[in-house]
């Protein structure tokens, strides 16, 4: 079953001679519970894909539809709510919030909702993702791979339908980027999670189950 849905997704600045097209009539399904890539050159309009797919940013055209909610119907304020409650980001610069240790920043998303933190759920990921021991520790004591990890924890905790990746691995070596990538895998089957990544790494996207290739504003593969 199909968790999101993109149809004919259009992004436009400028008008006349000066008109770019950032996205051009870009559709794709993700279903429940898949790893997908969304693989691009720098330029390419994967980003923007992924503002659109996240309703972090409106199309000019187009409809995007997740667990049978279409975003771009929703006003601002029901678009807020909806998107803390049904996706999770994970960012490549992390967003942790620096005054809150690894633990706050993890639930910070259930708090924010008003919602009742499920302690086993939460444990169950931050064993998983081999926070333990790092649960009292601040953002500047972690490394950058550690910093990811919370960041992935805090994106799975409110059980969203779906978590959305831009260039998780952009600021890690390779080592520690590929091993952030396992863990996306691992989280992903653990807890029967759909995420959709971006990125620009050939060999990163291989990890996926399944690869959709955008190039100029289009989808291509």
């Amino acid at each position: 079953m199909s968790i999101l849905e993109a149809k004919q997704l259009t992004k436009t600045y400028g008008s006349g001679e000066s008109l770019v097209k950032a996205l051009d009539h870009v559709s794709a399904c993700i279903e429940e519970q898949e790893f997908v890539a969304i693989i691009g050159s720098s330029g390419s309009g994967k980003s923007t894909l992924l503002n659109m797919l996240g309703g972090l940013d409106r199309p000019t055209s187009g409809s995007v539809t997740i667990s049978g909610k279409k975003l771009f119907q929703m006003n601002d304020e029901q678009l807020t709510i909806f998107r803390r409650r049904n996706i999770g980001f994970v960012f490549q610069n992390y967003n942790l919030v620096p005054v809150l240790n690894v633990y706050e920043n993890i639930v910070l998303p259930i708090e924010l909702d008003g919602s009742t933190v499920d302690h086993g759920y939460v444990d169950s990921i931050i064993q998983t993702l081999g926070l333990g021991k790092k649960l009292k520790a601040m953002p500047n004591q972690l490394s950058g791979g550690q910093q990811q990890r919370v960041a992935i924890a805090r994106a799975l905790c409110a059980k969203p339908a779906i978590i959305l990746a831009d260039e998780p691995t952009g600021n890690l070596d390779s080592k520690t980027g590929m091993d952030v990538i396992s863990l996306l895998k691992v989280t992903s089957r653990e807890f029967n999670q759909t995420i959709a990544m971006i990125t620009h790494n050939e060999e990163i996207a291989l990890m996926a189950d399944r690869m959709i290739r955008i190039e100029d504003g289009r989808v291509v593969e």
